[in-house]
């Protein structure tokens, strides 16, 4: 374990922290609300923390694998860890614990939080929180290759240990190139959400926070009754494109923009991702209707919100789906399983592990209906690699495990067992809202510190698609041999 250049790569993140700071600190001076001193102390806080931590130099530059484990849940740990802290000093969240909390939720982009009453705080927390999802959405490590390509071929393991889904892929053979590409996409989708939703009513101010947590497929609101305060279906449609947007491999986007789009439509995941959200949408629409009586116009508006904005694990809400039908509410939790695409900024599992995982069990049952056949699984028309299908499968296990012990915790707190689940699993998914109590029109404000760390945790996790902060915790980890 090279612990030196561990340490010496979370002081750069920390760097970028205490940039990312800086513009909470530009929006408190535009609005005049008090706070821009907090935020200086809190990027000094970071750059004197990052500093240190840049003294530490190592004799090997070099990352291996588990390095880039261990430095990407490092790094991820320490954000959250400091990224609390305006809360604190500025009086918005006074307990330490329920700040990090709500900064797991932020950067994990889970959406999750326990405030009570969001619309008093300062512009400038406000737009922290939303910032924190943004930071978060497409990986703040990502942004650090785009930004300083220096670790040569050692990027690849910071870039694994990051980037969702189980199959990964470049776009081109830099992977500092690569990351460049990425954000460029994810700036360029944001501004256009932005214009798009100030067009549609909403003020700059509003704008640019929800178009920071639509692209983040984050979920955080500066209204207390989230998107559903706006009253708007021109607003909700904007949002319900751009959260399927976000919840598409943003390789396949920049495909799109080089005109190849023939390869774009022939992706399996893509097309399995857009079929499961029409017929979800149409599930939820017939039985709202049938059950709530609502008009056609209406049960479209809120399947089509709702359904994508679950599926993307985004958690914005306009109604509270707790008190849909049952039947209603168990699609919205198999989509919370489910989550959006391998490379995008949703959460879950990723629909191409699903695939993988529906494609080895018609293996193994093709395995005992022909012994001797020799048969391999493909994702458009290319081979996996065994290692590939294997990794879904544990990562599965993992997942279950994580979600079963989180569900036990919320449990001790003494909640039911349709919120200790949904909690956890709303947590493990990155998607926010729960069900029962701890749901759309609720939050996790309730609970006891124990639970909270427990989720925060959970949320990392899911964020980092588990083994980073396995690896992170595992005792072999840190030894030499």
């Amino acid at each position: 374990m090279n612990i030196r250049l561990i340490a010496n790569t979370a002081g750069y993140i920390l760097w970028v922290e205490a940039a990312f700071l800086l513009l909470p600190l530009l929006v408190s001076f535009i609005y005049a609300d008090g706070c821009w001193s907090t935020f200086l102390l809190c990027a000094a806080i970071c750059f004197v923390v990052g500093t240190l931590l840049r003294l530490c130099k190592a004799k090997r530059t070099n990352l291996h694998n588990r390095d880039g484990y261990a430095t990407v849940a490092l790094a991820w740990v320490l954000l959250t860890l400091f990224g609390a802290l305006p809360y604190v000093f500025t009086g918005a969240i006074p307990h330490y614990i329920d700040a990090v909390f709500e900064t797991a939720s932020g950067l994990t982009t889970t959406g999750a939080s326990i405030l009570t009453q969001i619309e008093g705080l300062p512009n400038s927390v406000l737009f922290w929180r939303a910032q924190t999802q943004w930071m978060g959405g497409m990986g703040v490590l990502v942004l650090f290759l785009a930004l300083m390509p220096h670790l040569g071929g050692s990027a690849v393991f910071l870039m694994n240990a990051e980037s969702p889904g189980p199959i990964k892929s470049r776009l081109v053979p830099r992977l500092g190139d690569t990351a460049k590409i990425l954000y460029t996409l994810y700036l360029g989708l944001t501004v256009a959400e932005t214009i798009a939703l100030r067009i549609a009513g909403m003020p700059w101010f509003d704008a640019i926070t929800h178009a920071f947590t639509t692209l983040s497929t984050g979920g955080f609101s500066i209204k207390n009754a989230s998107i559903a305060a706006y009253n708007s279906p021109a607003i909700e449609w904007i949002i319900i494109v751009f959260t399927v947007l976000a919840s598409i491999n943003f390789s396949l986007m920049f495909l799109a923009i080089r005109g190849q789009i023939k390869s774009v439509l022939k992706n399996e995941e893509l097309r399995t991702f857009l079929l499961i959200t029409v017929l979800a949408v149409a599930a939820v629409c017939a039985n709202l209707m049938m059950q709530m009586d609502l008009p056609f116009s209406q049960a479209v508006r809120d399947a089509a919100f709702q359904v994508t904005t679950i599926s993307s694990t985004t958690g914005y809400a306009t109604r509270d789906f707790a008190l849909w039908p049952t039947f209603s509410q168990a699609i919205l939790v198999l989509l919370m399983l489910i989550g959006g695409c391998a490379g995008s900024t949703a959460g879950g599992t990723k629909v191409s592990r699903i695939l993988l995982q529906l494609k080895s069990v018609k293996r193994e049952l093709n395995r005992i209906i022909h012994p001797n056949r020799i048969s391999v699984i493909t994702m458009d028309g290319q081979t996996v690699a065994e290692q590939a299908v294997s990794s879904a499968m544990v990562f599965q296990t993992a997942y279950l495990l994580v979600l079963i012990v989180g569900a036990l915790v919320v449990a001790l707190d003494g909640m039911g067992i349709t919120e200790s689940l949904s909690a956890s699993l709303a947590c493990i998914s990155n998607i926010g809202p729960a069900l029962g109590e701890l749901g759309p029109t609720s939050n996790f404000a309730g609970l006891n510190y124990l639970s909270k760390l427990v989720l925060s945790l959970e949320m990392l996790m899911g964020r980092l698609e588990l083994m980073p902060l396995l690896v992170l915790l595992n005792p072999a980890t840190w030894r030499n041999k």
